[in-house]
C-alpha cells in the first residue's frame, strides 16, 4: 500500500470501514454516522447482534470481504487490525489508490482531535477506568464524547458523541493495523492520562516482558509537559516510567508517598466504602458499587483525574453512587434455585486472581466456583502455564475447558489445561478439567446449590453458557 495514502483528505464525505464488526470499528462507524458521513462496511461472517446494532443506525454491511464492497470509491477506506495485507478489500484500495487510514487514525482526526481527550492506559482497568472516567465527566455536565473497550450500563453504548470539550479513550497497547505496528495509543495527544498498570500480556505481539516496558516507556515519553499523568504509584514499573515525565505527574495508591490514598475500606455489600487522603489530608469518604480493591483503585484513579481536571466533590460523589458499571464486567446474568450466575472478562492471571477474590466478600454465604476459558492469544500460549495455577486459591471449585481453537497455536506453545489442572490438584484444590461447555454444563447441573456464585470468566462468548445455565437451572 501506498505510504503516501495513509492519512485523512481535506474533503471527505464517504467512509468505508473494512472489518465494521469489532467493537471498535462498529463504535466508529456509528460516530462517523452521526457527525453526517455516509458510512459502509464489511466483515467476515457478518451476525446480530452487532449487524442489526449497525444497520438500525443506517450502515450498509457488505457480507463477506470483496473487491466490489470498495469498488464505489469511498474517500476514505478505515481498515481495521484484524485485517491482513492479503484481505482483497486492502488490495482493492492500494490499486485504486483510495486514501486509507487505521481505527485510532480516523478515531482521533474527526472525534478527539479538537476535544481535551483524556486517555487510560495499562495492563489492567482500562475499560472500567474509562467508563468511569466517562460517567463522571457526563454526571458533572461536562457531555463528553468516549469510546471503550465495554458496554457502559449506564449508557447502554460502548461509545457516545457529546458536545463538550473532553473525549476519553480506552487507550489499548495493541498494535494499529497490519501497515502500522505501533500501539493504538500513540495516535493520540492526551489532556490527561492515566496509568494504571503495567504487565506482560498480549503475547502474539509482544515478545517478553521488556517489549511491553518499551511500549509504554515511548508512550510516556510522548506525553507533552503540559499533559497530566495519573499512575498507580505502588507499581515500580509504572514509578520508573513515571519519573520519565518532569512535570503534572499524580500518583494513587495505597502508599504513603502517593498523592492520592486510598483509607479506611469498608465493604458493605453492595457497596464499597473508602475514605480519599490528598496530600494526607481527606478530602472525604465515597461508596461506590464495584467489588475488589482493584476497582477501588481503578475509581481512585478517576477521582485524581477529576479533582485535576476541577470537578467538584459533590458531583465527584454523585458520579460514583450513580456508577452501574460494564457489561462482562462482575455482571449477574441470573439467579435461578438461588445460584448466582456471573459473566467477567478476567483471562489475565492477574484479573482472575483479583476477580475471585474481590467477590468472596460481597457473596460470603455459598461457595465461588470458578468457570474459566483460556481464549485470548496469551492465555492459550504457555506463557503464563505456570502463574495461572496461583490465580486461582480464593475459589472452592474450579472448572478448567479446554481452549477453543487451541490448533491455531504452535504445539510447542500452547496453554495446557489438563495440566493446570494437575497443578491445583496437586496444591490441593477441588479442580476438574473439560473439552466443551457441554461437560462443564453437566458437571454445574449436578453440583451447584443454593447460595453458589458461579463466576464464568472469558473474553469470548463462551458458547453461551452463562444464559443456557440459567435456562437449565
Amino acid at each position: 500500500m501506498d505510504p503516501e495514502k495513509n492519512k485523512i483528505p481535506a474533503q471527505v464525505k464517504r467512509i468505508h470501514l473494512i472489518a465494521v464488526c469489532g467493537t471498535a470499528m462498529g463504535a466508529l462507524a456509528c460516530m462517523l454516522k452521526e457527525l453526517g458521513y455516509a458510512v459502509t462496511g464489511s466483515d467476515h461472517k457478518v451476525y446480530p447482534p452487532m449487524s442489526d446494532f449497525l444497520r438500525e443506525r443506517g450502515i450498509v454491511i457488505a457480507d463477506g470481504f470483496h473487491a466490489d464492497n470498495v469498488a464505489y470509491g469511498p474517500d476514505l477506506v478505515v481498515i481495521g487490525n484484524a485485517v491482513s495485507r492479503e484481505n482483497v478489500e486492502a488490495q482493492q484500495t492500494a490499486a485504486m489508490g483510495l486514501y486509507y487510514c487505521s481505527m485510532p487514525q480516523a478515531l482521533n482526526h474527526f472525534a478527539v482531535a479538537h476535544r481535551k481527550s483524556i486517555l487510560i492506559t495499562g495492563t489492567h482497568g482500562k475499560t472500567t477506568t474509562s467508563a468511569l472516567m466517562a460517567w463522571m465527566l457526563y454526571r458533572a455536565g461536562l457531555d463528553p464524547t468516549y469510546m471503550i473497550g465495554g458496554i457502559l450500563k449506564n449508557f447502554n453504548s460502548n461509545y457516545r458523541m457529546g458536545q463538550g470539550a473532553h473525549a476519553v479513550i480506552e487507550g489499548d497497547e495493541y498494535d494499529t493495523a497490519f501497515f502500522d505496528k505501533g500501539p493504538k495509543f500513540m495516535h493520540y495527544a492526551p489532556h490527561l492520562a492515566v496509568l494504571t498498570s503495567v504487565e506482560f500480556d498480549h503475547a502474539d505481539i509482544f515478545k517478553d516482558f521488556e517489549h511491553v516496558r518499551r511500549t509504554f516507556e515511548g508512550f510516556i515519553a510522548s506525553l507533552s509537559n503540559q499533559s497530566i499523568l495519573v499512575a498507580w504509584g505502588e507499581d515500580p514499573v509504572v514509578r520508573e516510567l513515571a519519573g520519565h515525565k518532569t512535570s503534572n505527574i499524580f500518583f494513587y495508591g495505597n502508599g504513603s508517598d502517593c498523592d492520592f490514598q486510598l483509607r479506611d475500606i469498608q465493604v458493605d455489600p453492595p457497596w464499597n466504602r473508602f475514605t480519599v487522603l490528598e496530600n494526607g489530608k481527606s478530602i472525604g469518604r465515597f461508596q461506590v458499587r464495584l467489588a475488589g480493591e482493584h476497582n477501588l483503585l481503578n475509581t481512585l484513579a478517576v477521582i485524581t483525574a477529576a479533582q485535576k481536571l476541577g470537578i467538584p466533590l459533590g458531583q465527584i460523589h454523585d458520579a460514583l453512587e450513580s456508577f452501574e458499571s460494564v457489561k462482562r464486567r462482575q455482571e449477574v446474568r441470573g439467579v435461578k434455585r438461588g445460584v448466582i450466575v456471573m459473566d467477567d472478562f478476567a483471562h489475565h492471571p492477574t484479573a482472575v486472581r483479583e476477580t475471585i477474590q474481590a467477590l468472596i466478600p460481597f457473596y460470603p454465604k455459598g461457595r465461588l466456583i470458578a468457570v474459566f476459558e483460556p481464549r485470548t492469544n496469551s492465555s492459550m500460549r504457555n506463557v503464563f502455564q505456570d502463574v495461572y495455577p496461583h490465580s486461582f486459591d480464593s475459589a472452592d471449585l474450579i472448572c478448567i475447558r479446554k481452549p477453543p481453537m487451541l490448533e491455531k497455536i504452535p504445539a510447542h506453545v500452547r496453554f495446557s489445561s489438563e495440566q493446570l489442572v494437575a497443578d491445583l490438584r496437586q496444591k490441593g484444590k477441588n479442580a476438574h478439567f473439560f473439552t466443551d461447555t457441554e461437560g462443564i454444563m453437566a458437571f454445574l447441573l449436578a453440583e451447584v446449590r443454593e447460595g453458589d456464585l458461579v463466576l464464568i470468566m472469558s473474553n469470548g462468548g463462551f458458547d453461551n453458557i452463562h444464559a443456557r445455565l440459567l435456562d437449565a437451572l
